[in-house]
Order: C-alpha cells, then sequence, then structure tokens
C-alpha cells in the first residue's frame, strides 16, 4: 500500500443506537478517506459483554448506508479474542502487567486524583498479592513501560507533534475482569491489524492515544497518525450519548431513518457543521 494512501475507520459498538456524533465521526472518517482515494473502513466492536447486540450491529449497517457512505468491513472485535490473549501474555512476560482487584468504589475511597478520563488508578495493588482465585484486571505499569520505551511522540492532525504523556492516565487496565482487552488494548491492536492509518475520532479520546501511542512502541506496531475532531454537544454543554435522549437534536439515526429522513442530506448538513437546535460543535 502506497504510504500516502490513507485508511480511516469508524469503530461503533453495538450497545445502543447511533446519534448524530455518531454520524458526523462516520462522515468525517469517510471523507477524509475517500478525498485521497484510500479506504473507510467499518469495526464492530462488539466484546461488551450481554450489551453487545447483533441486531444493532444490523441497524449501524443500514444508518450508514442511509447516510450515502460506503465502506470495506473488516472483523469484527469479538473474532479477535484469541489475538488479545496472546498480546496481554506476551506484555505480562516483559513484566509490565499486574493484577487488580479494586473496584470504582475503592478507587474512589483511595483519594484518585482526577484524570482526563476519570479518577486516576492510585495503584494501589501494584506490588501487592493478588489471591489467583480472585477476579481480577491486569493494569499496565506505566512507569516500567516508560523505561522500556523511553520518550515518545505523535502526531495529531490539529493539534501537531505531541509528546506521549500516558501518565496522566495512571496504570490504566488492559484485561478486565470479564473480558481479554479493554478499549485501549484492542482498539491498539485492531487499528494495526486493519492497517488504519489516519486514527479518526472525538476528541475525548485524545488522552487515549498517548497511552495508544505507548502500546504501540512496545509491541513494535506501526503509528498512525491521528485525527481529534471536535464533539457534538446538547445545549447543556453534555456531549450527545446512547442511552440519553433529547428530543429532535438526540434523535438516533435508526428512529430518523425509519420516520423518512433523507439521510443523505443530513451527511451533507453535517459536512457543513449545520446541526439541529440544540446541537452545537464543541473542541472537546
Amino acid at each position: 500500500m502506497p504510504p500516502t494512501k490513507i485508511v480511516t475507520r469508524f469503530a461503533p459498538s453495538p450497545n445502543g443506537p447511533l446519534h448524530l456524533g455518531h454520524a458526523f465521526s462516520a462522515v468525517m472518517a469517510h471523507d477524509l478517506a475517500r478525498a485521497n482515494g484510500g479506504r473507510f473502513l467499518l469495526r464492530i466492536e462488539d466484546i461488551d459483554g450481554p450489551r453487545s447486540r447483533a441486531e444493532l450491529a444490523d441497524e449501524f449497517r443500514r444508518d450508514l448506508a442511509w447516510l450515502g457512505l460506503e465502506w470495506d468491513e473488516v472483523p469484527a472485535q469479538s473474532t479477535r479474542l484469541d489475538s488479545y490473549r496472546a498480546v496481554s501474555g506476551r506484555l505480562s512476560q516483559m513484566g509490565i502487567l499486574y493484577p487488580c482487584t479494586c473496584t470504582r468504589k475503592d478507587i474512589e475511597e483511595a483519594g484518585a486524583r482526577p484524570g482526563p478520563e476519570g479518577l486516576v488508578y492510585p495503584g494501589t495493588c501494584k506490588g501487592r498479592r493478588v489471591d489467583p482465585a480472585q477476579r481480577a484486571a491486569l493494569r499496565l505499569d506505566v512507569p516500567a513501560a516508560l523505561e522500556l520505551t523511553g520518550p515518545l511522540t505523535w502526531e495529531d492532525a490539529g493539534a501537531g507533534v505531541q509528546q506521549a504523556d500516558p501518565l496522566a492516565l495512571g496504570d490504566v487496565v488492559l484485561v478486565r475482569k470479564d473480558l481479554p482487552a479493554s478499549y485501549h488494548l484492542a482498539a491498539t491492536l485492531d487499528d494495526a491489524a486493519d492497517g488504519v492509518t489516519l486514527v479518526t475520532r472525538g476528541a475525548d479520546l485524545f488522552a487515549a492515544s498517548h497511552v495508544h501511542r505507548l502500546l504501540q512502541a512496545l509491541l513494535d506496531l506501526p503509528v498512525p497518525r491521528w485525527h481529534h475532531h471536535g464533539l457534538l454537544v446538547e445545549a447543556d454543554g453534555r456531549k450527545l450519548a446512547k442511552r440519553r435522549g433529547s428530543g429532535e437534536g438526540g434523535m438516533g439515526l435508526t428512529e430518523r431513518r425509519l420516520r423518512g429522513d433523507d439521510g443523505r442530506e443530513l451527511a451533507d448538513a453535517l459536512r457543513r457543521y449545520q446541526f439541529p437546535a440544540g446541537i452545537s460543535l464543541a473542541a472537546s
């Protein structure tokens, strides 16, 4: 593949209907690829336990086609569990993962400091013996990992070159108690496997890219560029959410499609940054 060929992706989780924010992100990723003769991929991130519903993934495909988008579909996350297990085993052998049995309540009660993705884990279980019979997540020992990689940088299309700062997020979970991978591990591995060259996603995931860059260095994965776009938000400043309707502005894509709206017209409006009343674009 020529180095100038852009590959983007849209990677929704089938745990709730798509909304205008998803449409905006999908249109962005689609157009960035198509404008450069590249490929736009659809990847279903369906490892969220019982919340993942196959019928919603089918609705996603209908919604994207209704918007006038064309894509190449790559294997869903549920088909990649063995690869996640293999990589977590590799990281464990490197001595940079440790088991953690803490709950959210435990972390709150430990007086954890706030970070870009919520409370930063205070390292309660680091160096502590955990009973193998207990269900435990596996966390990345970020300081130890950085000793292996040294300083790192990554590039965002809007913000420019960034000095990687995964310490800001603390020792993130890479293997959940109930799943062989967290978002951080699965998305990083999948983007590499799918040949994504421009990771296009919302600005709310900007901080996560610091961790993903660290994982790429640890695992000798190719390093893409990133494009973090603004978020669609409601009148009160909250970003749109799958489980929170808000009248016309927050109506899901499937509902709009079924009531007879013109999806291509909606996609063109989003390209012009024209949104329904009560919805606006925020940088983060």
